[in-house]
């Protein structure tokens, strides 16, 4: 058996599974600990799987801050993080079997943090250093298990950049249909950790093959094979997973880039024998909304990603003027109009061709910011003068006809900023009394 260096692991780890063995309980850190050590990789969760059944592991540490997640994992707070402990797997509470129990051989591995043995049962070790994912001993078995661990072959095949092996592979295929009976909460964290990775095309073109896209998100499989037109080189598939891969990786950018287009395929007709996707930003927003809230997104997340693929088409031409610009930060927002920046450039750069926008929106971005630099008067809650000024002065009552006075005015400081004085509002609501019936 390998060894590692006791040093490795962290105090609060060692406190845990010491208080573990003195109540004569086996205690390991398991999964992907012992995985991310072997590669050299920071860890970002420490697990521990223990001989102790989930109450006695409530009584042991019952003067420790703590708390009971599903699947009979208790979480332990030592110096404000969270440790997992979970009872051994199966029916004989061993080591052993619960790693058998474990989804791929590089997360079934065990490590005595009092001595630094290595268990390893079934060469996890070897698969890293082959770059291999493989389910452990029969893939069916622990696929029916938890289907979960379908979309989690492919991920941790993507992270890694690992080759998933052939059987593996297989029986992905075969059980795909298995995802369906997943919490649509659970496929969309995995798709999330799927979207994280550097370059997610290959992952997505795995999910597509093994039929587990179809699963989740089969309207992303109707743009396969469908041709654009001449400022598009690939077809609206290619496209999207293109731009998922050079937009940078953040949840709400790769979840737009992943959806932006996914209505395309459906609004697609053929005009003097070009292809035209007229209003395919509407529909877009439409489908990803559907899709969003099916696989349970925040109502946050949905309003983002549909906002930013509503308005990706910006249309920019370096003849707008100043305060068209304006109108685009109004329309977007201030806190979305970077990110909107950000996505599209990566949408253009996934048309495929040499040349591009580019450069024109550099110079858009260049021109917003320097409007962002003194935050320009866009919104009725920027005017200086507010609903009790202009019913003073016009005489209104409240109702909504100040208020489409309101918006007049801030129409007018959007053209021109300068008039955002209280002077020079009064000056124009006293015109706008005498023109009110």
């Amino acid at each position: 058996m390998d060894t590692f260096p006791a040093d490795l692991i962290p105090e609060p780890v060692l406190f845990l599974t010491k208080k573990l063995k003195r109540a004569r309980h086996q205690a390991f850190v398991v999964g992907g600990a012992v995985r991310d050590i072997h590669l050299g990789r920071p860890v970002m969760d420490w697990d521990l799987a223990t001989s102790a059944s989930v109450e006695t592991i409530q009584n042991i540490f019952g003067d420790t801050s703590q708390y009971t997640l599903q699947h009979a994992t208790v979480a332990v707070m030592v110096k404000g993080r969270s440790y997992e402990i979970t009872p051994f797997r199966g029916q004989t509470n061993t080591l052993k079997e619960d790693l058998s129990k474990r989804d791929l051989t590089i997360n079934a591995m065990a490590l005595d943090s009092g001595t630094g043995t290595l268990f390893d049962p079934h060469n996890g070790c070897g698969d890293l250093r082959d770059k291999v994912i493989r389910a452990v001993n029969n893939p069916d078995d622990r696929f029916q298990e938890d289907p979960l661990r379908l979309m989690r072959a492919v991920r941790f095949g993507a992270q890694l950049n690992y080759k998933i092996h052939s059987d593996t592979l297989s029986a992905i295929s075969i059980s795909a249909p298995l995802l369906s009976t997943v919490a649509p909460e659970r496929i969309r964290n995995e798709l999330l950790k799927i979207l994280m990775v550097p370059k997610p095309s290959g992952a997505f073109n795995t999910l597509a093959r093994t039929g587990l896209l179809k699963t989740f998100m089969p309207e992303l499989l109707e743009g396969r094979l469908k041709r654009q037109n001449h400022y598009h080189r690939y077809t609206i598939f290619k496209h999207i997973l293109k731009t998922v891969d050079y937009v940078k990786p953040n949840p709400l950018l790769r979840v737009t880039a992943l959806l932006h287009d996914i209505a395309k395929p459906r609004i697609r007709t053929k005009i003097e024998g070009t292809w035209r996707f007229h209003g395919h930003e509407k529909a877009s927003a439409l489908l990803a909304e559907e899709i969003m809230k099916r696989l349970k997104f925040s109502n946050k997340m949905i309003r983002e990603v549909t906002h930013l693929i509503k308005n990706h088409l910006i249309g920019y031409n370096p003849e707008w003027r100043d305060a068209a610009v304006r109108r685009l930060i109004k329309r977007v927002g201030t806190d979305l109009i970077e990110d909107l920046l950000t996505f599209r450039k990566a949408d253009i750069l996934a048309h495929g061709k040499k040349k591009s926008n580019q450069e024109i929106l550099l110079q858009l971005e260049g021109r917003i910011q320097e409007q962002l630099a003194s935050p320009p008067p866009i919104h009725v809650a920027d005017l200086t003068i507010d609903g009790n000024t202009v019913m003073v002065l016009t005489g209104l009552s409240p109702g909504p006809a100040v208020g489409k006075i309101l918006a007049e005015l801030a129409e007018k400081v959007i053209e021109e900023p300068r008039l955002n004085r209280q002077e020079s509002l009064k000056i124009m609501l006293k015109k706008m009394k005498l023109e009110l019936p």
